[in-house]
């Protein structure tokens, strides 16, 4: 039997910050290592020193190279000139896969892909939401709008990759059935990521750990740490570690609370040295897909306490004590007093590491998805 020709895979997708950028980066690694050649497109005008580093460390796996130029999150006349230049960059790397992840890189991936069908070009068109345009609403106009445009795209699209079961039950509500080929296969996480990762002698009692914008919550965050203050009956300390658009007005809130000597703000870092400074990892976000927080948290063996909101309840279980209701910031400061005073409480309430390890294994995604990938290609 002949052996598997090596793929060329285009992964586009807007900003290289959070999960999407991690999950591409693990991707990347991984096929590469199998012998398939991978390239990336996305913003340059999103990111800074930290996303710098993270794309030097794997540019040894970027045989197709990294191509930035701006990509707006916002919907814009400015668009059509990302897509013509996104075309003239795809055309000449001759990938054999483009796959889009979130709203503007699932556009970017489907239009040039069809645009290059139209020259037959023999190209797979995958996309993943990664919560993206799954984030609007049906009431509203924008909702409405993005959710015709994802009916559109279908017709431009060999098979949507869900990265949860909420994920994929969320667009068929929203959006309709995919008329499309329609999987999920689940985030995972690298061997090297496993293994508990001890914290330093200045720890803190709680960490948030992700972008600074309301979606992810660390106004929820702020508000639950007071209460958890509040229930604890002693100062407490926390740190919230990252990047974004409102930093600026979590640090009023913060001072505005008298909390500025017991909550620290910290530039986004590696994650693994955001770990070793606090032992409880608080993901308060109003909405998600399949957050890597929780499984990176998990993996190094943290408690994590966190919304009941997207694939989490996937991966800490439907019923576990450590959901809250999202935006509830006196529940969630509930449970973090909880989870402070009660020794067993961990052990109690997160996955044990064997059962998580079976289930959101890099190795794993990386394999289902090749094989979606020749699958795909196979029916063009």
């Amino acid at each position: 039997m002949a052996e598997a020709k090596p793929l060329r895979i285009v992964h586009c997708f807007r900003s290289p910050i959070g999960g999407i950028f991690r999950h591409v980066r693990d991707l990347a690694e991984l096929h590469s290592a199998a012998g398939h050649q991978v390239g990336i497109l996305c913003d340059s005008s999103t990111g800074g020193a930290h996303e710098d580093k993270l794309f030097e460390q794997i540019m040894p796996f970027l045989s197709l190279g990294v191509t930035r130029f701006p990509i707006g999150r916002s919907v814009s006349f400015k668009d059509l000139a990302a897509l013509v230049e996104s075309y003239k960059l795809i055309k000449e790397l001759q990938p054999d896969i483009l796959h889009g992840h979130g709203a503007k890189g699932g556009v970017i991936a489907r239009l040039i892909g069809s645009l290059l069908r139209v020259r037959r070009y023999r190209v797979a068109r995958l996309y993943s939401p990664h919560g993206g345009s799954l984030h609007f609403s049906r009431g509203s106009l924008s909702g409405q709008g993005v959710f015709a445009a994802e009916r559109l795209l279908e017709r431009m699209t060999e098979s949507i990759s869900f990265v949860c079961d909420y994920e994929r039950a969320t667009y068929e509500t929203k959006i309709g059935k995919p008329r499309c080929d329609a999987t999920r296969v689940y985030n995972g996480i690298s061997e090297r990521d496993f293994g508990r990762i001890a914290v330093q002698t200045d720890s803190v009692d709680f960490a948030y750990i992700g972008m600074l914008r309301d979606l992810k919550g660390p106004d929820v965050f702020i508000n639950a740490f007071a209460e958890a203050e509040r229930l604890a009956g002693r100062p407490l300390t926390a740190l919230i570690i990252g990047d974004g658009p409102d930093l600026d007005r979590y640090r009023r809130m913060v001072e505005q609370k008298g909390l500025a000597r017991r909550i620290d703000f910290r530039p986004a870092m590696p994650i693994t040295q955001a770990f070793a400074l606090s032992d409880i990892v608080v993901v308060p976000s109003r909405a998600e897909a399949m957050p890597y927080i929780v499984l990176e948290a998990l993996a190094a063996e943290k408690t994590v306490i966190a919304s009941r909101v997207g694939g989490i309840p996937e991966i800490l279980g439907s019923e576990s004590e450590a959901l809250v209701e999202p935006g509830r910031a006196d529940l969630l400061g509930a449970v973090m007093a909880q989870a402070l005073g009660d020794p067993d409480w961990s052990r109690r309430t997160m996955p044990s590491p064997e059962a998580f390890r079976s289930r959101f294994s890099a190795a794993v995604m990386a394999q289902d998805l090749e094989a979606l990938y020749r699958t795909q290609l196979s029916r063009i």
